[in-house]
């Protein structure tokens, strides 16, 4: 078992516990409905193969602890791994099976995120949830041994069954966790349809009324990325492992706020706090400002800048703790949160790189700039062994392979 396997099955084995996490929902509906032989894990009894992946990915995904492929940004580990582990246990398969299914369905995600760069979040779609159903019956059909042609049809058929839509972002509801579920049942589904006989479009891609025509139509597709190097180059090394329990691209800023506490700034003196940010990341993290400021839900506070850099300020940190009703309710923590605010900075190279930054303004004039060049626990700055192995983050400055945010 590699790094990526385990860090995903240390996440959803977390998030299962969670109280309000809907990985138990999930379990609990399906059991109503279905039982059979295969695991989730955290959960008694059996399920089908379909429901064993879906509440699988759903804990996964649960809490946003789980890897990310940072030029995507997609998580693999959240929707592959639940997807060929319950392949391999309907079927009796070993662990070569499961091996090379998840290579194959970790490197087809990552390659498939990067043919229309934040097009698909343009359009309104979680590139994870979407990409992720193509992704996982590729890997399942490796792990299953279809043949080519098979392989080819449960892509097309996983076409029709991929998606996600990130409305969840207006109120910060669960949706957004069931999507790496979803895409892992889906591609399961669409892999054992295709071995039993079924068609799927061969030009699922690249046609007329394909993939990217229907989730990224603002772009025109480079399907470069998807074969160049194939084989050769694995994209999968340069998979991130988040320090923080939140959203990828919030995970620099973070650690421009802790530094600007470990210097001793209090927050009752700061005036105000600008970052400048890229713009494909505002609609997600940064709109509506109030709202952002003021997140309705713990889960909301996940993919809100302004509130996890405050409660990173105020905590030193930004694990499963500072997520809670309690936290998003804390006075100073959203008194800090309402004076934070971004501009665009039009250079920002996302989502080829997620950088961080903040100038803060105090009461006597005073500022101090911090830039987080690149995110911890990426391909600039892996995280060490002891590092990942902690639950409590609030060390990473001083144990971290990666540099600290450099001060201005």
């Amino acid at each position: 078992m590699n790094r990526t396997h385990a860090e995903t099955i240390a996440a959803w084995l977390a998030a299962s516990r969670a109280e309000d996490v809907p990985a138990g929902a999930v379990a609990a509906t399906l059991h109503a409905v279905d039982r059979g032989g295969c695991t989730a894990l955290g959960h008694t009894g059996g399920f089908d193969a379909f429901g064993a992946a879906l509440v699988n990915g759903t804990a996964a995904h649960g809490e946003d602890f789980d890897d990310t492929f940072e030029g995507g940004p997609v998580h693999s580990g959240a929707v592959i791994v639940p997807a060929v582990m319950a392949a391999c246990e309907r079927d009796g398969l070993g662990g070569e099976s499961l091996l090379a299914g998840i290579v194959t369905g970790t490197e087809l995600l990552c390659r498939l995120s990067l043919v229309a760069p934040k097009a698909t979040h343009k359009a309104g779609f979680h590139p994870t949830a979407v990409f992720g159903a193509l992704a996982a019956a590729g890997a399942a059909g490796v792990a299953l041994r279809l043949s080519r042609e098979a392989i080819v049809s449960a892509l097309g058929i996983a076409g029709s069954m991929a998606s996600g839509i990130i409305e969840y972002l207006a109120e910060g509801t669960w949706t957004k966790r069931m999507h790496a579920g979803w895409a892992a049942q889906s591609g399961l589904r669409a892999a054992l349809l295709a071995r039993g006989g079924f068609l799927g479009p061969r030009t699922v891609l690249e046609g007329t009324h394909g993939f990217f025509h229907a989730f990224a139509p603002s772009v025109t597709p480079d399907f470069g990325h998807l074969l160049d190097g194939l084989g050769r180059t694995w994209l999968m090394e340069t998979i991130a492992f988040k320090p923080y329990a939140c959203g990828t691209m919030t995970q620099p800023f973070i650690d421009c706020a802790i530094e600007l506490a470990r210097e001793g700034a209090r927050a009752e003196d700061i005036t105000g706090i600008v970052c400048e940010v890229a713009e494909g990341t505002v609609h997600r993290l940064w709109e509506p400002l109030s709202d952002k400021q003021r997140p309705p839900t713990p889960y909301a506070a996940k993919f809100s800048t302004p509130f996890c850099m405050a409660v990173a300020f105020v905590d030193r940190k930004a694990g499963f703790a500072q997520f809670t009703e309690a936290r998003i309710q804390d006075p100073d923590v959203r008194a800090l949160a309402a004076k934070i605010r971004y501009v665009i900075n039009p250079k920002d190279d996302y989502p080829r790189n997620y950088s961080g930054h903040l100038r803060a303004t105090f009461t006597d004039g005073r500022q101090r700039e911090f830039r987080q060049p690149f995110m911890r626990g990426g391909a600039h700055a892996p995280l060490s062994t002891v590092v990942a192995q902690v639950s409590d983050c609030s060390a990473c400055h001083t144990n971290c392979s990666g540099t600290r945010p450099s001060r201005r």
